[in-house]
């Protein structure tokens, strides 16, 4: 009976491994390499986008334009609706040639020039001359004088308004000395001896030298020979360490100075105010928190005021201060509070009709909006923006007319809430907002000096840019020139789409990108792979047309559907709500928008294999597709995090107390004598990836940089030694040489064995595994090499 049963069911699994086997589908690595290569050639380098340079303070511009025809630069008279050659390319390299008696190519040709006052002759550097070129008379002249290659002053050399003096810093301390030029004593006079170590005013790779160096802190204030400089006290801050493994003969130990979450010593900030005339330094008192964070902004036209802001550790409160230079007095304007913390990222504050007004831009509505202050008084003026929608970065302000000109985002209900949109609003009345941008495109425009013209390059990742001018109204009165894309299409690469889906919640909308394979078959299942970054200060979603969008369209030549989507928590640009979701839960809280998403996304296509998910990202978004393989590790078959801050009580002070919530306990005790003293203690409150290795199955590759002090190697290596504890298999790599960002040999490494990680567990085919030549499926030309 036994026999007679092997004998018909031999015949039934031979069938069920053919069926298999001819079902299986092969990573397409030709493709996924063709595209790859596609960086490299010089049609992806072709003009997209129209760059406006304005004509000293004139509406006329200028821009350059690559085409299959080469790079030709254009002349616009948006007034007389003019647009034609700023010079025929030949025809200029030839009257350059008859000095040179050199021949030139004008595929492209590295022109250097700048317009002259006369607004109609260039000053041209090129091949080290120099030459005159008038747009309109077509006359070439030579000059006599040579460029100045390697003659200017050294950057360091910080002069003063009259350039009687310069600053220098040296052994950690702040140097003057007296241009011989302008008949001034040089020899250096030393004006700080407090410097030290960590304590400088040399950056520290320049440590004890005695030459002369920039004082990067140091700058002066307009028309006195007083300067202002921000000086860092990192002497108790702790050590970090990396071994540079490739170091020879012998490897090297790497030490940088690394605020960590919940520290007791972190970074002192001082501003120090000096005088060269009297060669006196004063240290401001700008103390109000504890271990606060400053930073300068502006410093009045006159000499006379200087602004600075200042953070508490908590970064719920903010000051923006004056303070007067000749006394050092130090005056809040503008008291700022903010929970659960203050939006740093599309932060804001601009000084008008020199530091009489300041626009500063809060949240304090639940909604980024820009306010008016009174600087002398302090009080509000007036609330420029308002509404249930953002307004971000200004464009412009136009102190003549009283106008602000600035991207908006969510206001208008039929347009992607993520696109940039420009409005304008008058300073000083409320309900002024006007539209200038209407279609439903992400535009980047640039504004005439006058306010007159508006130079706007718009487009989605799925169109095209369009190149305009617009007049003042936003109307087109002019269209620019248009990509030459031709050449990329026949390459066989598609544009990616934008798609909708809802959060977890069932109610908020998030957005995000599809990428498919260029032999997409709408008949056949592909996996899906989501590519991540939790934020929650910016989301890593396209929004605007680009041909190399790094790894995602590669990734799905191989046979995928390449997703990545936006999460709440994600980003300040949906509001205060949206961007502080993820606050005190920094590890979870994209993971189940991430996951209902996907689940979304096949039920609406089905083309996409729900069963077959993978996962990856970088930093933050190698923190998540760990934190996510091991949260739903019957969800997700597979995923690649790279340089993850896996354990964020290792990780940057600022970013952790920020956003995952810094509990601060103040403790005052008295001496034997009565005297009062302070003591501050803080902790952070962090669920590192360590936490959720007991629940991983299977599919995870880990990489890191071997030299990465931004997310050190020991994040993924404490993640690795909690899985090896939990006995659980998993994939690591050590890229030796990398920093944070992967480079050159190591990302192409890197992105290989991404690929054939995903291969194998997602598509089951593990030929490459097989090969000697780790790329033998993939194209490849040794002349790269």
């Amino acid at each position: 009976m036994k026999n007679s049963l092997f004998k018909y069911a031999c015949p039934v699994v031979a069938l069920l491994v053919c069926s298999f086997v001819s079902a299986q589908q092969k990573a397409n690595y030709k493709l996924a390499e063709k595209f790859r290569l596609l960086e490299q050639n010089p049609i992806v380098k072709y003009s997209t986008e129209v760059r406006p340079t304005f004509i000293n303070d004139t509406d006329c511009f200028y821009y350059s334009f690559t085409t299959r025809e080469g790079k030709k630069y254009y002349y616009v008279n948006p007034k007389k609706k003019e647009k034609r050659l700023l010079f025929d390319t030949d025809e200029l390299l030839s009257k350059i040639a008859a000095y040179t008696k050199k021949a030139y190519s004008s595929a492209d040709p590295y022109l250097s020039f700048t317009f002259m006052k006369d607004n109609e002759t260039i000053r041209i550097d090129f091949d080290r001359g120099l030459y005159t070129y008038n747009i309109h008379t077509k006359v070439l002249e030579k000059l006599n004088e040579k460029p100045s290659y390697g003659n200017a002053d050294p950057y360091w050399m910080k002069y003063s308004p009259d350039s009687l003096f310069f600053l220098y810093a040296s052994r950690h301390n702040l140097y003057f000395v007296g241009n011989p030029q302008k008949g001034q004593d040089t020899i250096p006079v030393k004006l700080t001896a407090d410097g030290e170590r960590h304590y400088t005013f040399n950056r520290e790779e320049e440590g004890e030298s005695e030459g002369r160096f920039g004082a990067e802190s140091a700058h002066w204030i307009p028309g006195t020979h007083r300067f202002y400089a921000v000086r860092e006290d990192n002497r108790k801050v702790r050590d970090s360490w990396l071994i540079n493994s490739l170091d020879t003969p012998y490897p090297t130990l790497k030490t940088y100075k690394a605020e960590l979450a919940g520290d007791k010593y972190v970074t002192q900030y001082e501003l120090l105010i000096g005088d060269v005339d009297s060669r006196e330094v004063k240290k401001i008192d700008i103390n109000r928190w504890p271990d606060q964070y400053i930073d300068v902004l502006y410093v009045s036209g006159d000499g006379k005021r200087l602004y600075f802001q200042r953070y508490n550790r908590t970064w719920n409160q903010a000051d923006i201060c004056e303070v007067d230079v000749e006394t050092g007095k130090v005056r809040v304007v503008i008291h700022e509070e903010n929970k659960p913390y203050l939006d740093y990222q599309m932060r804001n504050v601009s000084f008008l009709n020199d530091g009489k007004e300041i626009l500063f831009r809060s949240e304090r509505n639940g909604w980024g909006h820009y306010y008016l202050y009174d600087t002398a008084t302090g009080n509000l003026k007036n609330q420029v923006t308002d509404g249930t929608w953002v307004a971000g970065p200004i464009a412009k302000i136009d102190t003549v007319r009283r106008k602000i000109y600035f991207y908006g985002y969510g206001r208008e209900k039929e347009i992607d809430p993520y696109y940039y949109i420009l409005y304008e609003a008058q300073l000083d009345r409320s309900n002024t907002l006007r539209l200038l941008t209407s279609e439903n495109a992400s535009h980047e425009v640039s504004i005439s000096p006058s306010c007159r013209y508006l130079v706007d390059s718009y487009s989605t990742v799925s169109q095209e840019p369009v190149n305009v001018v617009r007049n003042r109204n936003g109307k087109i009165i002019m269209t620019l020139e248009k990509p030459d894309l031709q050449p990329v299409y026949e390459m066989g690469w598609k544009a990616p789409e934008r798609f909708k889906v809802k959060a977890a919640d069932g109610v908020t909308d998030l957005y995000g990108v599809m990428w498919k394979p260029a032999d997409f078959d709408s008949t056949k299942v592909y996996p899906i792979i989501s590519n991540v970054y939790p934020g929650p200060f910016f989301e890593y979603v396209p929004t605007r047309f680009t041909i190399n969008d790094v790894y995602n369209t590669r990734l799905a030549q191989l046979g995928f559907i390449v997703i990545t989507v936006g999460h709440r928590g994600g980003t300040p640009m949906r509001g205060k709500a949206y961007h502080t979701y993820g606050y005190n839960n920094m590890r979870d809280y994209p993971l189940a928008d991430d996951k209902y998403a996907i689940e979304q996304l096949a039920a609406r296509y089905p083309f996409i294999d729900i069963t077959k998910v993978g996962i990856y990202g970088h930093s933050g978004g190698g923190f998540m597709s760990a934190a996510a393989i091991c949260t739903y590790p019957d969800f997700y078959s597979a995923a690649v995090s790279s340089a993850g801050n896996h354990d964020n009580r290792i990780y940057n002070k600022g970013f952790v107390e920020i956003h995952f919530g810094v509990d601060e306990r103040v403790k005052t005790t008295k001496d034997s004598l009565g005297v009062e003293s302070t003591t501050y203690d803080y902790s952070v409150r962090v669920r590192p990836n360590q936490e959720l290795a007991k629940n991983y199955k299977h599919g995870l590759l880990l990489f890191t940089g071997a030299m990465d002090k931004t997310v050190n190697p020991a994040h993924t290596l404490r993640l690795a030694d909690a899985l090896i504890k939990a006995d659980k298999d998993f994939d690591l790599f050590v890229l030796p040489k990398c920093t944070h960002g992967f480079f050159g040999e190591s990302e192409e490494f890197f992105e290989h064995k991404m690929w054939r990680h995903f291969a194998r567990l997602l598509l089951y085919d593990n030929s490459a595994d097989f090969d000697v030549d780790l790329n033998k499926d993939m194209i490849k030309d040794d002349r790269r090499r």
